[in-house]
């Protein structure tokens, strides 16, 4: 791929900032503040701090082994071809999958009520097609045209943001925004962002595409920790005006569309509306990065153990089926499953990826950097999150902890037969 083909900082940062402003704020805002009431804001800091962990690593890593294959390099230069790295590859694929699932169920949620249908299993299934469809075809045409298109939508949906956040200050009654920290409220937030450290994880987006980036050495740091703490101040400002404007229990009831209610106080009809386009665009931008910006470097790396010499989007590895199985398992995960559960499962499978990438980190300190302290409390902080989640999950969604089980034994069963049967080895480029 020329140079000139390649993404630039601002489109790269843009891609990130889509999938993670996509990802969360307009879908998980409401159960946010159910779990977290007022301390809303904090909690966003707190899932910010925990996923500046995770970049860390990401950030001196991405900078030096610049690959396409991401978070799966770094493990296979640290912890070499093993049936763990395998394993890995195969959850990272499955996140994707799933991702694309939950982006799709989202969209179809906010669109069918705004253009006044009927949301039924049928209608929901024709605008999950539909949508997959038209970005499966953007992404067909290579990574130029998606970090055009990427860099438009993000544009558009931060202005939308920008008015909302603008409107609401005006508004604003500080008292009901005040963080409230009694043990009860404190367990709260420290859930929350737990759950909310998933809204961060678009950042990872970066290090799958380093080959396809300008300057990487300098590019993939910086587009890490500036789209993490753009978004940080994003998610605050944004939840500030929320919980100010809106009376908890209203956010609460909102759930799905806690904003464009939320819009409704201080900007009329006319916000909610400006809030639902705001949310197509979030979840386009989200789907579009998602589709672009892993999926295909994840399906290789899950069936070869290795990326094709010659790595060019338009050619998918000369073959264009990873794309199309990619979008088609999400399809069918969008039509025939319940994403409550699979969402919180998908949380669960990045933090292990995560900690993986800080073990690698650790072995490879001497060789590409880093502090060696910093890294194990890292580690430390981590490994808490991994725990907290499983217990959040233990005690309110039994069926995702099973399902974060399954997960884990399926990928690796399945790797087993792959390296028993099909010769499979992971490649270090």
């Amino acid at each position: 791929m020329g140079q000139n083909k390649k993404l630039s900082l601002v489109e790269v940062i843009s891609m990130a900032v889509g999938t993670m402003i996509g990802a969360s704020i307009f879908s998980i805002f409401g159960l946010g503040a159910k779990i977290a009431g007022n301390d809303l804001p904090e909690a966003f800091i707190l899932s910010g701090i925990y996923a500046l962990v995770v970049a860390y690593s990401y950030a001196i890593l991405g900078g030096k082994i610049i690959s396409n294959a991401g978070p799966i390099a770094f493990i296979l230069k640290g912890l070499g071809d093993s049936i763990i790295t395998g394993v890995l590859s195969i959850l990272m694929w499955l996140t994707y999958v799933i991702s694309i699932a939950l982006f799709v169920k989202g969209f179809a949620g906010y669109l069918l009520p705004f253009i006044h249908v009927e949301p039924t299993t049928f209608t929901i299934g024709i605008v999950e097609v539909i949508v997959i469809s038209f970005f499966t075809a953007l992404n067909f045409f290579g990574s130029k045209a998606v970090g055009k298109a990427e860099f438009y939508i993000v544009l558009i949906k931060l202005s939308i943001l920008l008015v909302f956040i603008l409107g609401g200050f005006m508004t604003i009654n500080w008292e009901m925004a005040k963080p409230s920290f009694d043990a009860q409220q404190t367990n709260g937030l420290l859930n929350a962002s737990i759950i909310f450290f998933l809204s961060y994880m678009g950042f990872g987006l970066i290090t799958n595409a380093s080959e396809n980036i300008k300057n990487p050495t300098k590019n993939v740091p910086r587009a890490i920790f500036i789209s993490i703490l753009f978004v940080m101040l994003f998610y605050i400002l944004i939840s500030l005006v929320t919980i100010g404007n809106l009376p908890l229990r209203d956010i609460i009831k909102a759930q799905e569309n806690a904003l464009a209610i939320a819009a409704k106080p201080f900007l009329g009809n006319f916000g909610f509306i400006l809030i639902t386009i705001g949310a197509l665009f979030s979840i386009s931008s989200a789907l579009n990065a998602t589709i672009f910006g892993g999926a295909n470097i994840a399906y290789s790396l899950a069936k070869d153990g290795e990326l094709p010499e010659s790595f060019e989007r338009k050619i998918w590895f000369k073959s264009r089926e990873g794309l199309y199985i990619t979008a088609g398992l999400g399809l069918l995960f969008a039509l025939f499953f319940d994403l409550g559960a699979i969402a919180s499962i998908t949380s669960t499978v990045f933090t292990v990826i995560y900690i993986f990438v800080l073990i690698s980190h650790l072995k490879l300190q001497k060789e590409y950097g880093g502090n060696r302290i910093l890294l194990f409390i890292n580690l430390i902080i981590l490994t808490i999150v991994f725990i907290a989640l499983m217990k959040y999950q233990w005690d309110t969604q039994r069926s995702a902890f099973y399902g974060s089980i399954f997960t884990f034994v399926g990928a690796f069963v399945v790797e087993y037969f792959y390296r028993k049967y099909g010769k499979r080895e992971m490649k270090d480029s």
